[in-house]
C-alpha cells in the first residue's frame, strides 16, 4: 500500500470511528498511531505518540485556554449572563420579538468573556428560554435563537478555535482576536435584523413582553458595565501591547474572579462546579489537539497535504474560485463534524495552499472559524442545537433545526461580505502595535 492510499484509509477509518461516537481526540490518535506504524514503526509511532501528547499538555502556549475557559464559567456561575440578558430584556423586551433580540444581544456580550459556542448556548437556554415560554413565543423561534446567537461564541473573542488556529499556523493569537471583533458585531446585528424581519412577516409567533421605566433600564446597565470593563481590560491590554494572550487570558479570569467576590455573585458552591467544569473542558480540548497532532504526522507521512497543494494550485483557476471550494468544503464538513476537530484536520492541508495563492492568514482565520460557527447550527452534527434541545427537553430535536436554519442567512451575509471586503475583518488588527 502507498503512502498516498495508507493516508486515504485512513481518513475513511477515521470518519467511520467518528460515527461509532467514539471520541474524536482517542479516533484521531489511533488511526494516526496505526497509520504512522503501518509506514514506518511501530517503535516510531509510539515515541511519536507519547511525544506529541507530552507536548500539548506541557505547551505554555495552550495554557490561554484553560484560562479563558476559566473566565467563561465564572462569568456563568456567577451570574453575568443572567444580568447580561435581563439588562437587554429591559430595553428591547417591549418590542415585537424583542426578547429574541435581548437574547442574541446577551448571547453576544457573554461571548466576549466565554469563547465558547456550546457553553454560550447552553447558557442563554436555561436563562433566557423560560422568559421566552412565559411570554408564548414559538418554539421554533425561541429555541433556534438561542442556538444560533450560541455561534457568536466563537467569533468574538476570546475563541478557543482562534486560539488554536493560530498556534497551528504561527499567526498572532492577538491579531486573530481582533478580526474577529468587527466581523462579531456584524453578526449579530444581521441576527438581529432577521428576527426583526421574521416577527414582522409572523408577528404571532412572537408577543412583545414588559415595558420598563427609564430608572430600570439604567438600574440594569451594571449588568453590561462589568462584562464591558473586562472586554475592554482584555483586549484593550492586546491591542495596546501590554501583554501576551496568556497574560490577557489570566488578566481576564482574575478580573471575572474579582468582580464576582465584590459583587457578592460566587458562592463556593459555584466556584467549584467551576473548576470543575474548567477542568473537563480542557482535557476534552487538549486530548483532541493531542490526537490531532498524532494525526497529522501520520498526514504528513503520506503527502497528502503536499499532494492537494500541489493538485489545486495546478488548476486552472482564479484564486477566488479555489477559495470558494475550500469555503464549501469547510461548509459540508461543518455539518457532519466537531467544530475544533474539522479545524485541526484541515488546516494543515488548506492553509498552505491559501497562503500560496496569497490570502491573508489573519483574513482566512476569521472566514474558517465563521463558516465553522455555521456547523454548530445545521444538521446532522449541529452541537448547539443538541445543547438546546438537552435544555429545552419538551421541544423536539427537527423544531430548534428549523428555526437555526433560519439565521443561516445572517451568517451567510456576513461571510459574503468579509470575502468582498477583506478589510472588515482587517483594519482593527492593522492597527496593533
Amino acid at each position: 500500500m502507498t503512502p498516498t492510499e495508507a493516508g486515504i484509509c485512513g481518513f475513511a477509518a477515521l470518519v467511520a470511528l467518528m460515527f461509532l461516537k467514539i471520541p474524536v481526540g482517542f479516533v484521531m490518535a489511533l488511526v494516526g498511531l496505526i497509520g504512522f506504524a503501518h509506514l514506518v514503526s511501530w517503535d516510531a509511532s509510539l515515541h511519536l505518540m507519547a511525544q506529541d501528547f507530552f507536548s500539548v499538555f506541557g505547551s505554555y502556549n495552550l495554557t490561554v485556554i484553560p484560562l479563558f475557559v476559566l473566565m467563561g464559567q465564572l462569568a456563568h456561575h456567577s451570574g453575568m449572563s443572567s444580568r447580561l440578558f435581563h439588562a437587554a430584556y429591559r430595553f428591547f423586551g417591549n418590542l415585537p420579538g424583542g426578547l429574541a433580540v435581548a437574547t442574541i444581544g446577551a448571547c453576544a456580550g457573554f461571548s466576549a468573556i466565554c469563547g465558547s459556542t456550546s457553553a454560550t448556548a447552553a447558557t442563554m437556554a436555561a436563562v433566557a428560554l423560560p422568559e421566552m415560554k412565559k411570554y408564548n413565543y414559538d418554539p421554533s423561534l425561541a429555541t433556534g435563537v438561542v442556538a444560533a446567537g450560541g455561534s457568536l461564541g466563537i467569533l468574538i473573542p476570546p475563541s478557543t478555535i482562534f486560539i488554536v488556529y493560530g498556534i497551528m499556523t504561527e499567526q498572532s493569537v492577538g491579531k486573530l482576536f481582533l478580526a474577529g471583533v468587527v466581523p462579531g458585531i456584524l453578526m449579530t446585528l444581521l441576527f438581529i435584523a432577521t428576527v426583526f424581519v421574521w416577527t414582522w412577516k409572523r408577528p404571532d409567533l412572537a408577543m412583545p413582553g414588559a415595558r420598563f421605566t427609564l430608572r430600570e433600564k439604567i438600574a440594569s446597565l451594571a449588568g453590561v458595565i462589568e462584562t464591558l470593563i473586562l472586554f475592554l481590560a482584555v483586549m484593550g491590554g492586546l491591542f495596546a501591547g501590554l501583554f501576551t494572550p496568556t497574560e490577557a487570558a489570566a488578566v481576564g479570569a482574575f478580573g471575572t474572579l474579582l468582580i464576582a467576590v465584590a459583587g457578592r455573585h460566587l458562592s463556593w458552591k459555584g466556584c467549584s462546579q467551576a473548576l470543575v467544569e474548567t477542568t473537563r473542558v480542557t482535557c476534552m480540548i487538549l486530548v483532541i489537539v493531542a490526537g490531532a497532532t498524532v494525526f497529522g504526522h501520520f498526514l504528513a507521512v503520506t503527502r497528502i497535504p503536499f499532494d492537494v497543494g500541489a493538485w489545486v494550485l495546478g488548476l486552472a483557476m482564479p484564486p477566488w474560485a479555489v477559495m470558494a471550494m475550500i469555503i464549501l468544503i469547510y461548509l459540508v464538513l461543518g455539518c457532519l463534524m466537531d467544530s475544533l476537530a474539522m479545524i485541526m484536520l484541515t488546516i494543515p492541508i488548506f492553509f498552505p495552499v491559501i497562503t500560496s495563492l496569497g490570502f491573508d492568514p489573519i483574513w482566512f482565520g476569521v472566514i474558517i472559524v465563521l463558516v465553522t460557527g455555521m456547523g454548530v447550527i445545521t444538521p446532522p452534527v449541529g452541537i448547539n442545537a443538541y445543547v438546546v434541545a438537552g435544555v429545552a427537553r419538551d421541544v423536539p430535536l427537527h423544531v430548534i433545526f428549523r428555526g437555526a436554519v433560519r439565521l443561516l442567512a445572517a451568517q451567510v451575509v456576513t461571510a459574503a461580505l468579509l470575502i468582498l471586503f477583506p478589510q472588515i475583518a482587517l483594519w482593527l488588527p492593522q492597527l496593533m502595535r
